[in-house]
């Protein structure tokens, strides 16, 4: 990285820059390489829905061949077979993470966790949309339950069905993981620096906020890969987690 730091510094940056998933959220192969070479600092990158029916295959495979993680974020949600047979195919990309709705219920994870075991891949929980609203969870949802609470009931859902990390909002992490070991794997969008707008995401924290509540990953997209200097704003969001 370009900033100069003492070397305990620089250690720190590289572990909160290993934390850092970048979204790739672009409509083609072509474009999502432009980014990756353009910030080869970046050692994960998220592939989700738009990309990966646009040119899935491809992208997965280029990534695979500059020796990057993958996180395939296509939020699966079906009866449990169908679910089942997505996963079992998906592995053989290579994707280090693949999510999953835990809304979907207890018998379409327990499926799909016995599709993914003895691969590289790790089924992640999707416990609640970060663009989703406590209004909206109430009023539209018709769920009663607060939004702490359905997500906790859906990470613990998960969790009991085999799987070890969920994704979901950071307001959330830091109760979760007083509930849970620390094997369990916690990924967080909704994640914003101070200097960044906060789009169509609704419980957002700081980079630095989300990492200190016990977040294991953070998914940032926009503020990095839309700015007018992506790698100044990768640098600067590494640099405020200080």
């Amino acid at each position: 990285m370009k900033i100069n730091l003492n070397p305990e510094a620089d250690s720190q940056i590289k572990n909160i820059a290993a934390k850092i998933i970048v979204a790739l959220d672009v409509p083609s192969a072509a474009e999502a390489m432009i980014l990756c070479d353009r910030l080869p600092q970046v050692d994960f990158w998220k592939v989700g829905l738009e990309l990966f029916i646009a040119d899935g295959s491809t992208v997965l495979r280029e990534l695979k061949a500059r020796h990057k993680k993958i996180f395939l974020d296509l939020k699966l949600h079906d009866i449990p077979n169908t679910v089942a047979s997505a996963c079992r195919v998906a592995t053989k990309y290579g994707a280090d993470f693949l999510t999953i709705h835990a809304s979907g219920g207890k018998a379409m994870m327990q499926a799909a966790q016995s599709e993914v075991e003895g691969s590289s891949t790790q089924l992640l929980a999707i416990s609640l949309l970060t663009s989703i609203s406590a209004s909206e969870l109430a009023s539209d949802l018709k769920v009663t339950l607060d939004v702490p609470e359905y997500v906790a009931q859906m990470v613990s859902l998960a969790q009991s069905s085999g799987l070890t990390g969920a994704v979901c909002s950071p307001h959330e992490v830091a109760k979760l993981r007083s509930l849970l070991n620390d094997d369990f794997c916690f990924v967080t969008p909704g994640v914003r620096p101070t200097w960044s707008a906060v789009g169509d995401q609704i419980r957002v924290m700081t980079p630095k906020q989300a990492i200190a509540a016990g977040a294991n990953y953070l998914v940032i997209g926009r503020p990095i890969t839309a700015a007018a200097d992506p790698v100044a704003a990768w640098e600067q969001i590494c640099q405020d987690c200080l």
